[in-house]
């Protein structure tokens, strides 16, 4: 596996993913839009294969950042894909002086949750109702640094 930048070459695959993991998924006009703004840190998976294994977005608007999506291939799900995109924006978030980098992730979501409990984030509240098709709330982790 192989953490590369995102590219307009990976939008298609990205946006394909999307579909496939979230009830409201980015589209493929909003992830390319993602190329060109300053703020954005978008990183693919990719196997041995080239295929799209997995892939994460964060948002860096001065010293902390904010991820946006983590989404693995189905097929590639506890292989370590989710590990290593999260490693990579940790990296970044040590390398560019974040204080933190923080996430919403659904409280059902609980595989989810032990990835990032597993990693050193820590849980700092609730967004009640954020979440919709279905409705639900939102815990707030955050790795400091």
């Amino acid at each position: 596996m192989r953490i590369l930048p995102m590219s307009a070459e990976h939008i298609d695959a990205v946006a394909a993913l999307e579909r496939a993991c979230f009830s409201t998924p980015w589209s493929a006009t909003s992830l390319r839009e993602e190329l060109d703004n300053p703020c954005a840190v978008f990183a693919v998976a990719v196997g041995e294969d080239g295929a799209l294994l997995g892939y994460v977005g964060m948002h860096h608007p001065a010293d902390e950042g904010f991820i946006t999506n983590v989404a693995v291939a189905p097929s590639a799900r506890r292989q370590g894909v989710a590990q290593a995109l999260l490693r990579h924006l940790s990296d970044y978030g040590v390398a560019h002086g974040l204080y933190r980098i923080t996430l919403e992730v659904r409280v059902s979501n609980a595989p989810a949750i032990a990835l990032y409990e597993g990693m050193g984030y820590v849980r700092d509240g609730v967004r009640p109702g954020f979440y919709r098709q279905p409705t639900e709330d939102a815990a707030i982790y955050s790795l400091y640094f």
